[in-house]
């Protein structure tokens, strides 16, 4: 496949890419950077091949069964008590967990335009839901796609040439990738690779590639598409890395991205702090995107409705999640509270997927000749276990150590 052939296949690997670089991975790469500079690059390298294992399953699930994953797991159990648990699974957890994440991601936009213009975030915040909105509501799934591929290409520009700008160090860049664990670092690295390998994606990835493609014929473009471009986002993610490590020294603690940009304008007049801002916004804008239409393909095919963009209740799902994030962001209303609720239910919910996912890649019945080979399940299965390990450490800083408990009970009874 020749270079304008492999151009041609990008698709809905854009909108996982796009995804999965939001506000909160760019807040959390910049955080890495600063305290511990190159050191847990391994863990973007961990996180982008996780990805790819389950991302390259989910696409090939929804490309041969033409089936989305929330109607596979539906049609998985013939226990109506099964079915209708799994069911409430999917719509609490993925739906209530994108209309969380929702208000992030708005207002990670609208600081990358508040940077720029001057312009309060409340104002920003709004007219995001309300533009992304529109280009969901027009059901064009062509044009979506168009736009999250333009979106990406200047968000990885204005992150790429940040990074280039500072010259990083390369062999300290490439020491990065060994292993290592930093006293510390243990809640940064599961906020890393659970902002990138994140659950929804699994449900909108087996949609869009039936959006875009017909069948087993085109499933060496979909892999071309899926592997390319989740390698371009972890290639994003480096880049923000290697900008806060080059440009502030190790150990340095930064309270956010805004706070990151506004020192980088000294050294670079200017030019850095503006390029890192339209990263932020194409990184919130993308994300204000993708988690609406994630929810919505994820609801409507475990409850077996149509997944048609122009159908009513399809709408009407994610106008609910992008009208979350467009209320909050506009009053003022801090997200932290909800976005650690969604952290939360990610990582409960993100092994339960994996496992079930895996089972059904196994299913002949489903899939036929193109079930999973031993070296797909055994790579499933660790990505799966390590993927365990961290949700069970994310859940003990977070309700424990970070003393969030509270908090997320004062959440559910409000």
């Amino acid at each position: 496949m020749g270079i304008v052939d492999r151009l041609k296949a990008i698709g809905p690997g854009a909108l996982v890419a796009a995804a999965f670089v939001g506000p909160g991975t760019v807040t959390t790469a910049s955080v890495i950077g600063a305290e511990y500079a190159y050191v847990l690059v391994w863990t973007i390298a961990f996180s982008i091949l996780a990805t790819m294992v389950l991302q390259e399953m989910s696409a090939r699930l929804g490309l041969i069964s033409r089936e989305g994953l929330g109607e596979a797991l539906r049609d998985e159990f013939s226990n109506p008590l099964a079915k209708w648990a799994s069911v409430l699974l999917v719509v609490s957890a993925i739906g209530i967990g994108t209309a969380a994440f929702q208000t992030g991601n708005i207002v990670g936009g609208a600081a990358g335009l508040a940077t720029i213009t001057g312009v309060s975030e409340n104002v920003w915040g709004p007219l995001i839901g309300i533009v992304a909105g529109a280009l969901l509501w027009s059901g064009n799934y062509k044009l979506i796609e168009r736009v999250f591929i333009g979106l990406v290409a200047v968000m990885g520009g204005a992150f790429l040439l940040n990074a280039i700008m500072v010259r990083p160090d390369l062999g300290a860049l490439a020491g990065g990738l060994v292993p290592t664990i930093p006293e510390g670092s243990a809640y940064l690295i599961a906020g890393l690779v659970g902002t990138t390998v994140v659950g929804y994606n699994l449900f909108l990835h087996a949609s869009t590639v039936q959006e875009r493609w017909d069948g087993p014929d085109d499933l060496a473009e979909c892999r071309t598409d899926t592997i390319g471009m989740i390698v371009v986002g972890g290639l994003i993610t480096t880049a923000i890395v290697v900008t806060a490590a080059a440009v502030f020294p190790e150990g340095t603690t930064i309270a956010d991205v805004g706070e990151m940009a506004d020192q980088l304008e000294p050294v670079f007049g200017g030019y850095a702090l503006t390029f890192f801002a339209i990263g932020l916004f194409a990184a919130g804008f993308t994300s204000a995107m993708s988690a609406p239409l994630a929810g919505a393909y994820a609801t409507a095919g475990a409850l077996g409705w149509e997944r048609d963009l122009k159908s009513t209740r399809f709408r009407a799902i994610w106008v609910t999640i992008l009208s979350v994030g467009v209320v909050f962001s506009a009053v003022g209303f801090d997200p932290v509270q909800v976005i650690v609720f969604a952290q939360v239910a990610n990582g409960l919910l993100l092994p339960i997927i994996a496992l079930f996912l895996i089972y059904a890649m196994n299913n002949t019945e489903l899939l036929g000749e193109y079930t999973n080979s031993t070296l797909q399940n055994v790579l499933g299965g660790l990505v799966t276990l390590v993927v365990v390990g961290i949700g069970v450490q994310t859940l003990y800083d977070v309700l424990i150590v970070e003393g969030w408990l509270e908090v997320l009970v004062g959440f559910a009874v409000f």
